[in-house]
């Protein structure tokens, strides 16, 4: 019996809900660019503009809501590579985006008789919630939400791999 179905139940439940966030997140359209006034002359001075990051930024004192952007856009690069089904792969590359391993979870990538996994869950907990990612052959797409912390304190429910590395 496969202990972490209860977390693939619980995605699934909410994947209708993540795929509205991410549609309604992609209308965004950045705002534009301030053009000079006709008042100014070549000879004054412009301030400098500090460039503007391009796509989603990590929130260290946000909310798992304010970073769950870029938690989903680490989760689409990593699904659009030939590491798509590893779970390390998701939590190195959410490392290196800036969120700690030490609030991490992933399920295992291989089955108690080594076949892949119908799928992967991974976690960051974060400011009392959780940011929890699936992705796997019987995921259609892969997904990024948040979901409330568990009383436990942990995020995933079931057997999770140790993150050692």
């Amino acid at each position: 019996m496969r202990r972490s179905a209860p977390v693939s139940s619980r995605l699934a439940a909410f994947g209708a809900l993540a795929v509205a966030g991410m549609l309604a997140l992609a209308a965004c359209t950045p705002t534009p660019t301030p053009t000079p006034s006709p008042t100014q002359t070549s000879a004054s001075p412009s301030p400098t503009a500090a460039p503007t990051p391009t796509g989603p930024v990590f929130v260290p004192e946000g909310s798992a809501q304010d970073n769950l952007p870029l938690f989903a856009q680490v989760v689409n690069q990593v699904a659009a590579t030939d590491a798509r089904v590893q779970g390390r792969a998701y939590i190195d590359a959410l490392a290196a985006a800036g969120f700690p391993k030490a609030q991490m979870q992933v399920t295992n990538d291989l089955t108690t008789v080594g076949n892949p996994a119908d799928s992967i869950q991974f976690s960051v907990a974060w400011a009392g919630e959780c940011l929890v990612g699936q992705v796997g052959p019987s995921t259609p797409a892969p997904m990024a939400l948040v979901l409330p912390l568990l009383p436990a304190g942990t995020c995933l429910i079931g057997q999770t791999r140790p993150i050692d590395w």
